[in-house]
């Protein structure tokens, strides 16, 4: 598409799409409008190869689609996973073996920190949430700490690979880091990091981790009881096992997620059509109106000598690197922020090493606050549905200590292995 409009003006509509596309999706919302984050990117990515920012084929190059391709995959790995009853089978048997309610709480954390280090933690919070509410109404206890825990969890494990989280993916195929090299690096910090969350969890809310009285019939409305399908449960499990030996093995985790996904839809007697209706194509139209937004706003502002400018302050440095990209992914949110410093990281001298600061620094700072990260809002609103509250200040105040621990360690430990 041509434009008439002469290249200033271009480049002020540039900044203004980007600037009221990135404040749409922070907050969720536009003023005015009853656009989700999906149609707030889209309409931007939109009015960005409207006002000539970027042309129609440009815009198609500005999106990653081994971004897409991986999260597709995964989705349908995770909905081939749920329905076969794997997530209830797992949480069930870990949770009702765990009697007292510190060790309660400890499944909670490794069970969704494992899980999200290995599957979009996303999707793990809307798996787990209603189940880990059932074990623990039915066992007396105040399920406040657990929703916190889990929440937490479900961010720091996500750190540890690059298919735990959005932002994590989008890293992995900007960067061309190996699945094994970025889950070596990080696998140790997530694990350290979960101990923090169980930690701090239990001291905080000391007081509560004692049977209570249990909800009342009215408030507690029944789950549904997943029914465990044995056969497609090992065709999912192998799936999944094929598709992180092939990551081990070099194979782009693109690639490797589709041809698992691929695999698992070829399974007799299994109806592809409800799996496929699972993925959350929202989402995957979401990360298309950002890719072409960020690059319009590349193209028009963010220059080669713009560039080369600020990576010569060293903004590659830990102490700067972290504190900021935690800050950017509080005001933008993850996944914004990391494909904002797209080209500030790609000027560095040690691009690989940069990107993996990101994306722990993203990840961690996610636990912040209630809306620090989807996973977050994803439990409370889980949450919700079945009459409990789970509180900003509630949140914020186990979010703030885990938050800056997490950041500390995770940016001593990227210092030590440097």
């Amino acid at each position: 598409m041509t434009t008439l409009l002469p290249p200033a003006i271009i480049h002020a509509l540039a900044i203004v799409i980007f600037v009221l596309t990135y404040l749409g999706v922070a907050l969720g919302r536009l003023p005015g409008f009853r656009l989700d984050r999906t149609g707030i990117a889209f309409v931007g990515g939109a009015l960005m190869i409207g006002c000539g920012g970027l042309s129609f084929k440009q815009a198609i190059a500005a999106v990653d689609f081994n971004t897409i391709a991986l999260l597709l995959g995964m989705m349908i790995l995770a909905a081939s996973l749920r329905r076969a009853g794997f997530f209830a089978l797992v949480t069930r048997t870990a949770l009702k073996r765990a009697k007292h309610p510190l060790a309660l709480l400890a499944a909670v954390v490794a069970v969704s920190g494992i899980l999200s280090a290995v599957l979009v933690n996303d999707t793990i919070c809307v798996v787990l949430t209603p189940l880990v509410l059932e074990i623990v109404l039915a066992a007396g206890v105040a399920p406040m700490p657990y929703l916190i825990a889990l929440a937490a969890a479900s961010n720091i494990g996500s750190v540890a690979t690059i298919t735990g989280n959005p932002q994590n993916i989008i890293i992995g195929s900007l960067s061309g880091i190996s699945y094994a090299h970025f889950a070596a690096t990080l696998a140790p910090i997530a694990a350290l990091g979960l101990i923090l969350v169980f930690a701090t969890v239990a001291l905080l809310w000391r007081g509560r981790l004692r049977p209570a009285e249990p909800a009342a019939p009215q408030d507690r409305k029944p789950e549904k009881t997943s029914a465990i399908h044995l056969r497609l449960m090992i065709k999912a499990i192998l799936m999944l096992a094929v598709f992180v030996i092939a990551c081990l093995a070099g194979l782009a985790p693109a690639e490797a997620a589709l041809i698992a996904a691929a695999l698992m839809l070829l399974t007799p007697g299994l109806k592809g059509a409800p799996l496929i209706a699972e993925v959350d194509w929202s989402l995957l139209l979401m990360f298309v109106g950002l890719f072409i937004v960020v690059a319009g706003m590349q193209r028009a502002v963010i220059t080669p000598a713009i560039v080369h400018h600020i990576a010569a302050l060293h903004p590659g440095r830990p102490a700067v690197l972290v504190p900021l990209t935690a800050i950017l992914s509080n005001i933008v949110s993850n996944v914004p922020a990391v494909l904002v410093l797209k080209p500030f990281i790609a000027a560095l001298a040690n691009p690989h090493r940069a990107w993996l600061m990101v994306a722990m620094a993203a990840t961690f700072a996610g636990n912040l606050t209630l809306l620090g990260s989807v996973a977050n809002l994803i439990v409370a609103e889980r949450a919700k549905s079945r009459g409990i509250t789970l509180g900003f200040t509630d949140f914020l105040r186990a979010g703030v200590p885990i938050t800056l621990i997490s950041l500390i360690l995770g940016t001593l430990w990227m210092v030590f292995i440097d």
